[in-house]
């Protein structure tokens, strides 16, 4: 797992390290012991701010050089904005924005005084921590294989050295036990970052696999379905898209067991892990295909929520299913109009080999009812650029069946900044996919590709709540944010472990 920063919580009157930030509302407003660290500086901060027309506003800073009265080489004021109206993912947002600030500073140390005046909506040790995480996320780097050196001999992969971040708070055990649960978070989405940058060279789907066996350690129970029991199950649409690659197929199975009652059914969460798509015989055109390597940002999602669970000790039984493949041209990869037999029974006419994500979903939600039985299922897919046309990058697309589960994920999604928009499903869409050779055909046509997609998906799916997120413009090339400037953004860790803390976890209470 990559490198991250390490984070210190300590009281408000502690030492300050030589490099410090502290935090400044509308109007060059501050906390009471902010303003005795401005008092010791002896006015130094307000000549600043006047001379660079600073006022507080989210997301500015300015920098004072060794300020006289105080023991310190630069000191970073860090504008908040109005605090009573901010949210906890504007505190997230601040986080990522003074790590940046801070780190560009350099030094190996830093100190961030989280005091603001009346922040209403958060206690001392939630502020805190959510500045932790915002600052843990944005500290993310992929540089596994960068080996040249800076030119001015710096290692590329220590960018700005900043290692150690002590956050000083005034609850600094609240906010220790509060970082906690969103260190796990954490966790998760650099797994899935991680799994999502690493070249499909080094991950296929036995590596994949063996990645995700790691979870053992956590107390997740892994369960890797092979090519003879993918046979065994009759799991055919899965197989027919990683026929074609040199390199086999796997189904990880993942369980967390937390719920006080191990009969208590489980949640479900499937992910679609294409390791690299070249689009088969209906092979993509050559510009961007190198992104391909991010087509199992769905199951990379899973696996990482799978690890925040188990590292916070969640209260739920969970089951992640993660569908391995890689989809390549040979002479065995399968052909636009062959007619393949689902695990389901019902039959499939390809009719573009591009389309290969819906098939591997398919089977693996056929089986995730039939063994687990679970209380509801959800799958996350970078499935169709077609939900990029209609969203763009800054939502994912949501189908569901249940309109309950589509309000908790809506809910989830706008208390974390993953967002999610609702799109239709109806029996108008579903006729699109109606074939003359088979039970159904792969894609609709044009128009409206994400729906019949998800139209495919539905016809898999009994009675069970489920839902739908195609993740195409979020889980990876999204745009950078102050939380993440990976090209991976380990997007839905976060959306679905809060649905399950919110609406699942205290139902088990």
């Amino acid at each position: 797992m990559s490198d991250r920063l390490a984070v210190e919580f300590a009281p408000l009157k502690a030492p300050l390290q030589p490099v410090a930030a502290i935090l400044s509302a509308q109007d060059l407003t501050f906390g009471p012991q902010t303003r005795t660290i401005d008092s010791k500086a002896n006015g130094l901060v307000a000549k600043a701010a006047e001379a660079a027309e600073f006022k507080g506003k989210a997301k500015t800073a300015i920098e004072v050089l060794a300020p006289a009265g105080l023991d310190l080489r630069r000191l970073v004021v860090i504008g908040v904005g109005q605090p009573d109206q901010a949210k906890e993912t504007d505190w997230v947002n601040l986080g990522g924005y003074a790590y940046a600030q801070i780190a560009a500073r350099k030094g190996e140390a830093a100190s961030l005084v989280a005091e603001v005046p009346d922040p209403k909506s958060r206690t001392a040790a939630d502020l805190a921590a959510d500045l932790a995480f915002g600052a843990v996320l944005r500290s993310y780097r992929f540089r596994k294989y960068t080996t040249r050196k800076k030119e001015n001999g710096e290692d590329a992969k220590q960018e700005n050295g900043l290692q150690r971040l002590i956050i000083h708070t005034a609850d600094p055990s609240g906010a220790e036990a509060a970082f906690a649960r969103r260190k796990a978070v954490a966790d998760g989405m650099f797994f899935a970052r991680d799994l999502v940058n690493e070249p499909a060279n080094v991950l296929g789907p036995v590596e994949f696999a063996e990645r995700v066996e790691e979870l053992r350690r956590y107390g997740v129970e892994v369960e890797i379905l092979d090519v003879d029991a993918m046979r065994e199950l009759k799991m055919n649409a899965l197989l027919a898209v990683g026929q074609g690659s040199a390199r086999p197929p796997r189904v990880a199975v993942l369980q967390w067991n937390g719920a006080k009652s191990r009969r208590s059914k489980p949640l479900c969460f499937i992910g679609k892990g294409v390791c690299f798509d070249t689009g088969g015989i209906s092979m993509k055109p050559a510009q961007g295909m190198e992104d391909m390597k991010g087509d199992m940002g769905g199951a990379a999602c899973v696996a990482g929520l799978m690890l925040a669970l188990a590292q916070r000790q969640a209260n739920v039984n969970a089951v992640g299913l993660l569908g391995l493949t890689e989809n390549m041209p040979s002479g065995t990869a399968q052909r636009p109009g062959d007619i393949i037999t689902s695990m389901s029974g019902q039959t499939i006419e390809v009719l573009n080999t591009d389309a290969e994500g819906r098939l591997v979903l398919a089977d693996v939600l056929w089986y995730a009812q039939e063994r687990f039985k679970p209380r509801f299922m959800v799958d996350l897919a970078t499935l169709t650029g077609a939900i990029m046309i209609a969203l763009g990058k800054e939502y994912a697309g949501l189908f569901s069946n249940d309109d309950r589960l589509a309000s908790d994920l809506i809910e989830a999604g706008n208390a974390t900044g993953e967002l999610v928009w609702r799109m239709p499903l109806s029996p108008a869409y579903d006729k699109l996919l109606d074939s003359r050779n088979a039970d159904m055909k792969n894609i609709g046509g044009r128009n409206g590709g994400a729906i019949t997609a998800a139209q495919f998906l539905q016809r898999f799916v009994k009675d069970t709540p489920w839902a739908h997120i195609d993740v195409a413009g979020v889980a990876m090339d999204s745009p950078k944010t102050d939380i993440n400037q990976s090209w991976a953004s380990g997007w839905g860790v976060r959306l679905l472990d809060r649905m399950v803390a919110d609406k699942y976890e205290r139902s088990e209470k």
